[in-house]
């Protein structure tokens, strides 16, 4: 029978190793670094004027000193263009372009490149990347076998070091989301606190694609194994999820019950980083910032999409994949 205070210990214990192997790699500091970059792109934002807001006329924008080039401003918004008569500039002026948004929509706009695709989406994969050799290195038999000679369950060892890792890139998240929202306070005065619904978001993400990445170090000790085959993994999972959508919304002609059942099946089973992606847009109110893509929108509208049944669903193969890893150690011969 677990000793569960033992097992509580040796999950603290791992937890504490995996920021101290953070450390010794460097990795804290490198990630530490590309927030800092991505901070100061934040701060050097910088928004001048705005546009003359004609509410309904959001698709097509035209500098007001082109204005009279076409008949005048009145002719134009007739026309159901917006005039635009503002500036936004990155990388303390390097950068310029026309503002064709309110500066509060500009900055929106620049928080959802910032969390949605440079922390959800880049950010994400090459967290998986980096931290794939946290657990291969330490299932080494030269390193395993110290620790499996103490009293300590197996389980425990690998929930410890999951939770580690996990921990990490939530702290990373917070620095990253906490910077960035930083500078564009500074830079712009509009300080947006949905921007921070980020972090769970990021951290739910990276925990249900890290536990594949447990599973395949377990099942091979290789770095190089877990950091592909879990990119390879995310890459069908995202490709099943937008299948499916794209069904939804766009029947296939000759595609019987039985296929569009397997489809349903596989949609269910694996995670789903479109859908959590979409949530995240959803939660920050992005939608009038940014266009979903037409697949996903149509499935929300019609009521297919699910979007807590999703997230929950992703969870539970998450962990179902790190129960099976835990079974695999335990197994395993050193």
């Amino acid at each position: 029978m677990t000793n569960l205070p033992e097992a509580i210990r040796t999950v603290r214990w791992m937890v504490r190793d995996t920021f101290r192997q953070s450390l010794h790699t460097k990795l804290f500091w490198i990630m530490l670094g590309l927030t800092a970059v991505c901070t100061v792109f934040a701060a050097s934002l910088k928004i001048t004027g705005g546009p003359v807001k004609q509410e309904g006329f959001d698709t097509y924008a035209l500098p007001k000193s082109e204005a009279a080039k076409h008949g005048g401003e009145e002719a134009v918004v007739k026309d159901g263009v917006q005039i635009v008569d503002g500036e936004i500039s990155f990388g303390f002026g390097s950068v310029k372009s026309r503002l064709a948004k309110s500066k509060e929509d500009a900055v929106k706009l620049v928080q959802v490149w910032l969390a949605g695709f440079v922390g959800d989406s880049l950010g994400v994969l090459i967290a998986l990347i980096w931290t794939a050799g946290f657990l291969p290195t330490f299932l080494e038999p030269h390193c395993a076998t110290v620790l499996l000679s103490k009293p300590a369950p197996r389980w425990a060892i690998l929930v410890g070091k999951y939770l580690g890792v996990v921990g990490f890139v939530a702290l990373q998240a917070v620095f990253f989301v906490g910077g960035t929202w930083l500078g564009l306070g500074i830079a712009t005065g509009f300080w947006d606190g949905t921007y921070w619904l980020a972090v769970p978001l990021l951290v739910v993400n990276f925990g249900i694609f890290y536990s594949v990445s447990v599973f395949i170090a377990v099942a091979t000790r290789s770095t190089v194994a877990a950091a592909f085959g879990t990119l390879l993994f995310w890459l069908l999972c995202w490709v099943m999820n937008y299948t499916h959508h794209r069904t939804l919304a766009e029947p296939v002609a000759g595609m019987g019950p039985g296929a569009m059942y397997l489809l349903e099946v596989g949609y269910w089973f694996l995670p789903k980083p479109l859908d959590l992606g979409g949530l995240f847009f959803d939660l920050i109110g992005a939608s009038g910032y940014f266009g979903q893509l037409p697949e996903m929108a149509a499935v929300k509208a019609n009521g297919q999409l699910h979007s807590e049944a999703s997230v929950g669903a992703s969870a539970g193969f998450a962990v179902l994949t790190l129960g099976l890893a835990a079974y695999e150690f335990q197994q395993a011969d050193y």
